[in-house]
């Protein structure tokens, strides 16, 4: 019976399967099986990142674009101001000596002593001039008695200054310059004391 009961102790080794063989086999695949979810996990946040790297660049490329369309915009509108603001320019220069000629008019109707209707005339037709060319820009630029500035005055000659308080300073304009919004449209011609 020993016999017997040694042989059924066999079998039954042999039957069972050792549980620590068990618990080694079940913790590796713990492992692995954690290994999977790391490297799972590790892939997941790649592509997050990477997904995260390409929004932060189109995010940085729409800014820009936005950046780039507003400066267009604001630059095309200043050019579209200015264009408007010198589109006359050509006209205006033109008119210039009829400016020059009605001037000249002015100061010989100023001599005539008499009054009369048609002196009274041409003085309301100057008026009106001025008032036009005030509305669309044009300026006079002063210069008499003024210091001489290349930017604003070209000197056509030099003369021995009346008093000491004219000298470098415009004697006598010549021409009359202009000005249309700031910007100088015809230089005034003086002669400079010296």
């Amino acid at each position: 019976m020993t016999e017997d009961k040694a042989k059924v102790n066999e079998q039954l080794e042999n039957e069972t399967p050792d549980l620590t063989e068990q618990n080694e086999d079940s913790a590796q695949h713990k492992k692995e099986s954690k290994k999977d979810k790391s490297h799972k996990k590790t892939k997941a946040e790649e592509q997050l990142e990477q997904t995260e790297s390409e929004l932060l660049e189109l995010k940085d490329k729409h800014i820009r674009l936005q950046a780039e369309f507003d400066n267009y915009r604001k630059r095309t509108l200043k050019e579209r101001m200015e264009l408007l603001k010198t589109a006359s320019e050509s006209l205006l220069i033109s008119i210039l000596p009829v400016i020059d000629d009605f001037d000249r008019a002015m100061q010989s109707i100023d001599t005539v002593e008499e009054d009369s209707h048609l002196k009274d005339g041409v003085k309301l037709i100057y008026n009106k001039f001025q008032d036009f060319l005030k509305q669309n820009g044009v300026k006079e630029i002063e210069a008499k008695e003024q210091i001489f500035d290349t930017d604003l005055h070209e000197a056509i000659t030099k003369i021995p200054a009346p008093s000491p308080e004219l000298k470098g300073k415009i004697v006598d304009v010549v021409q009359k310059g202009y000005y249309l919004n700031d910007k100088v449209i015809r230089f005034s011609k003086v002669v400079i004391g010296e």
